[in-house]
């Protein structure tokens, strides 16, 4: 494959231009070099980097998190002890968002169930709620 444009990169790896100028703002893509014209010209590496990043986000890794895994991977031998420690914490952070979800739930559903009653003490229940609990 030869070097592309960045407007070919964005379709590749299903992104932005934007998105892609902020990576490489924020380090997480290495700037490529420049034609005498100025364009810039990026190779495979770049796509396939956007597409890392990408499955990374949508295990629920953070940009930081990204930066460390990337990190990882590039310098250390056996990167697989740290990335699983990464990976074991964000394991951990879902599960306390998930209590926390469901609590949520739970509250919500439950002001709903007296809203639907006919005779109940306030004007909605949900927003006296709101009111109550500033």
């Amino acid at each position: 494959m030869d070097r592309m444009t960045i407007g070919k990169v964005a379709e590749m790896a299903k992104t932005s231009i934007d998105t892609i100028r902020f990576y490489e703002k924020s380090g997480l893509v290495p700037p490529p070099p420049r034609k005498a014209s100025g364009y810039r010209m990026y190779g495979p590496d770049t796509v396939f980097r956007l597409k890392f990043i990408h499955n990374a986000k949508e295990l629920g890794f953070t940009l930081k998190e990204i930066r460390e895994i990337l990190q990882l991977k590039k310098t250390s031998g056996d990167p697989c002890e740290p990335v699983q420690k990464l990976a074991e914490d964000k394991v951990r952070t879902v599960k306390e968002k998930v209590r926390r979800l469901r609590r949520i739930q739970r509250a919500l559903e439950h002001l709903i169930a007296v809203c639907k009653k006919p005779d109940h003490d306030f004007d909605c229940p949900i927003l006296d709620f709101l009111e109550r609990n500033l």
